[in-house]
C-alpha cells in the first residue's frame, strides 16, 4: 500500500468527524434558540417527506411502521457520511472545493429549516454554526495530512489528537444539546396536570367486551401502544401554559382559547376507536382508548358558522393540515377536542396539548394532533396536506375485520382451535362477524358485547381443524348491512379493501 492510500483513508476519517463536530454544533444551536426542528437532519428529513409521493410514504408506513421515521434518518445520516468523506478527502489538496461542498450542504439546510411551516429567521443560524464548526475543522487538519512515516511523526500524534478532540466536541456539543431539549420537553407535558372530572362522564363498558382469548389485543389500547403514524419528525412539544387555540374564518364571532379555557369547560368523556387510513388490510394501525375533551361541536357553534363553510381546516403546531368535513363534525356524533386519554393527558407523542378526535373519520382527515387553529372554510377554496397529494377529501373509515388468533403460518395442533381478531366500523357499528376455511362456506362468530357504534368489536369462533395447510378468511358486516368486499384494494386514496386472510399449519 502507498504512503497517499493511508493519507485517503485518514482524510476521509476525518471529513466525518468534522461532519460529527458540524451537526453536533448545530443541534446545540438549535436547542440553545429554543428550535430543534430548526436542525439539519430535522430540517431536511421533513422536507424530505414533504416531497414524498403519497406511494412512497405508504410503502415506508407499510415496510418499516413505527420506525419510518429513524429509517429516514439513518439513510440521510448515512449520505452525510458519505459526502463528509468525499469532502475530507479533497480538502487537503482542494480545500476551496471543500469549503464550497460544505457551505452548499449547509445552504440545503437553511433552506430547509427556512422552508417550513412557521419558521423563523433564526432558523438558519444551526446551519451556520455547523457549517463554520465543520470547516474550521477541516482547515484544522488538511495541512497535517501529507504522507510520512507511519510511526513517531509528531504530525500524524498531532492529527490523532485534534481527531479526538473533534470526536470529544461534537459528543460534547450534541449531547448538550439533547440535554437542554429534553430538560425544556419534561416541563412541556403534561404529567403533572391534575384532569377535572368529566362533567358527561362515559360510563362503565359493559360486561364482556373483552374476549379474554389469549394472544387477542385488549379492548382498550394502553396508551404505550397506541399506535402514531404522522409527518414530525421531531415531536411538537407546545408549553401547555402558553398553548393557544385559535378558531376564525367564516364566523361571526372568532375566538381564541388558553388551555385553561379549556380546562374551565364542561369536558365529555367518550369511548372511541380510530384508524388510520394507512392501515392495510388486517393491519396494526387501529386503537381504542377513552378520551377527555371538549364538546367540538359546541365549540364550533359558538362562534356563529356561516352557511357557506364546509370545512374545518385544522392546523398543528409544526404547520401540517387537516380538511374535516363540517357536517361530520355538527352531525350528533362524539367529536372532541380531546386533551387526555385513557386517563391520563394526552402525551406528547399524541397530540398534548390538544387533538381532535371525530368518530367514524380516518385520522388524517380528522384526528390532528398538537392542533392550534381551526378555521373554517371551504374545500373549493383551501386543501390540506395529504389532500394536496391525492388523497380523498372526505374519508369516513371503511368496515374492517382482522385475525389475531391464530397468527400468519403459525403450526397449530389438530382439534378444536380457536380463531379470534377484531372487527370495527366506526359511527356504524359492527353487526356481525363470518369466518370460513379453504374459501368454504362462511360461519357466524361470536361477537363480544359492543360499547357503542364508535368502538371496535372483539369477535371468535372455534374450528375443528384437521392436519395439513389451511387458509382462514373473515369479513365483518356493519350496522348498515354492508359487508367487506373481497377485493383487495390499497390504503390510497381512502382507506383499504378486502378480508383479511391467514394461512396456517395443522399438525
Amino acid at each position: 500500500m502507498t504512503a497517499e492510500k493511508p493519507a485517503r483513508v485518514v482524510m476521509a476519517a476525518f471529513g466525518v468527524l468534522a461532519a460529527a463536530l458540524a451537526l453536533g454544533s448545530a443541534e446545540l444551536t438549535a436547542a440553545l434558540i429554543g428550535r430543534p426542528e430548526a436542525g439539519p437532519l430535522p430540517a431536511v428529513g421533513s422536507v424530505f417527506i414533504d416531497l414524498s409521493p403519497a406511494w412512497l410514504k405508504d410503502f415506508a408506513i407499510r415496510t418499516f411502521g413505527a420506525q419510518d421515521k429513524l429509517v429516514l434518518l439513518v439513510g440521510l445520516a448515512a449520505v452525510i457520511v458519505i459526502a463528509a468523506a468525499a469532502i475530507g478527502i479533497a480538502a487537503p489538496r482542494r480545500p476551496y472545493l471543500a469549503i464550497a461542498a460544505l457551505t452548499g450542504l449547509a445552504a440545503v439546510a437553511g433552506a430547509a429549516a427556512l422552508s417550513r411551516p412557521g419558521s423563523r429567521p433564526a432558523d438558519v443560524l444551526p446551519a451556520v454554526v455547523g457549517a463554520a464548526g465543520g470547516a474550521f475543522a477541516l482547515l484544522r487538519t488538511r495541512r497535517l495530512s501529507q504522507p510520512g512515516p507511519e510511526t513517531d511523526d509528531p504530525a500524524r500524534r498531532v492529527l490523532l489528537t485534534r481527531g479526538a478532540a473533534m470526536l470529544g466536541l461534537a459528543v460534547l456539543s450534541g449531547g448538550t444539546g439533547r440535554a437542554i431539549v429534553s430538560a425544556r420537553r419534561s416541563s412541556a407535558d403534561g404529567r403533572a396536570l391534575v384532569l377535572p372530572r368529566p362533567a358527561d362522564p362515559a360510563g362503565t363498558l359493559p360486561a364482556g367486551v373483552e374476549l379474554n382469548v389469549p394472544g387477542l389485543g385488549p379492548f382498550t389500547t394502553p396508551n404505550r401502544a397506541f399506535y402514531r403514524v404522522d409527518t414530525a419528525l421531531v415531536i411538537p412539544r407546545v408549553p401547555y401554559q402558553e398553548w393557544t387555540l385559535r378558531v376564525h374564518g367564516m364566523v361571526d364571532r372568532p375566538v381564541e382559547l388558553s388551555f385553561a379555557d379549556v380546562l374551565a369547560r364542561p369536558l365529555t368523556e367518550r369511548d372511541i376507536t380510530l384508524t388510520c387510513v394507512s392501515n392495510e388490510v388486517g393491519g396494526p394501525y387501529a386503537g381504542h382508548a377513552r378520551w377527555l375533551g371538549v364538546d367540538l361541536a359546541a365549540l364550533l357553534r359558538e362562534t356563529g358558522i356561516r352557511a357557506e363553510a364546509d370545512q374545518i381546516l385544522s392546523r398543528s403546531a409544526d404547520g401540517w393540515t387537516a380538511s374535516t368535513a363540517l357536517e361530520s363534525v355538527l352531525d350528533g356524533r362524539d367529536a372532541l377536542l380531546a386533551i387526555a386519554m385513557n386517563g391520563q393527558p394526552l402525551s406528547p407523542a399524541h397530540g398534548f396539548p390538544a387533538r381532535m378526535v371525530v368518530p367514524g373519520l380516518y385520522g388524517y382527515v380528522s384526528a390532528t394532533k398538537w392542533v392550534v387553529d381551526l378555521k373554517l372554510t371551504r374545500f373549493a377554496d383551501e386543501r390540506a396536506y395529504w389532500t394536496r397529494r391525492g388523497w380523498a377529501e372526505r374519508a369516513p373509515i371503511k368496515t374492517a375485520s382482522r385475525i389475531e388468533v391464530p397468527k400468519p403460518f403459525a403450526e397449530i395442533p389438530a382439534g378444536p382451535v380457536t380463531v379470534a381478531g377484531t372487527a370495527w366500523a366506526q359511527h356504524r357499528g359492527v353487526a356481525a362477524v363470518e369466518v370460513r376455511v379453504d374459501g368454504g362456506p362462511w360461519r357466524q362468530a361470536d361477537l363480544a358485547a359492543s360499547a357503542g357504534p364508535d368502538t371496535w368489536r372483539q369477535w371468535r369462533t372455534t374450528w375443528q381443524a384437521t392436519p395439513g395447510q389451511h387458509r382462514i378468511e373473515v369479513r365483518a358486516t356493519d350496522a348498515t348491512g354492508h359487508t367487506q368486499p373481497a377485493e383487495r384494494v390499497p390504503p390510497i386514496p381512502d382507506g383499504a379493501t378486502g378480508w383479511h386472510t391467514v394461512l396456517v399449519t395443522v399438525t
